[in-house]
């Protein structure tokens, strides 16, 4: 049942992108950054963490996983003070930072990226 909880939950946050990318006139980067933010206030209202329970990887894997480690990083580095709140949300979502600068750096040697004209 994990692995139909992961796909179900995983699957439908695509699917609600590529319906906003299909019905609207938003961009990409817009819905990238509704999704984050949308994690965030999830996350603050505390309604993204039964999904995190249940679905595992298919809620933290998606851009609202994002957010929602900033969130709860930031929520529990508030219990230390405004500094912690900061550094709590760098410290939690460290790894993916991490990672996507990675793997951009070794695509742009990869591929040769050109503008659009």
């Amino acid at each position: 049942m994990d692995y139909l909880y992961t796909f179900l939950i995983g699957g439908g946050i695509c699917v609600v992108g590529q319906l906003l990318m299909d019905m609207t006139k938003l961009t990409a980067p817009r819905i990238l950054v509704l999704f984050v933010v949308s994690g965030v206030v999830l996350q603050a209202l505390h309604l993204y963490e039964p999904l995190v329970q249940l679905s595992n990887q298919g809620a933290t894997i998606p851009l609202p996983g994002f957010g929602y480690n900033l969130a709860k990083g930031a929520m529990e580095g508030a219990r230390e003070g405004f500094l912690g709140a900061i550094t709590g949300a760098v410290e939690n979502s460290a790894a993916g930072i991490a990672v996507a600068i990675a793997f951009g750096y070794v695509t742009a040697l990869i591929f040769n990226p050109k503008s659009p004209r």
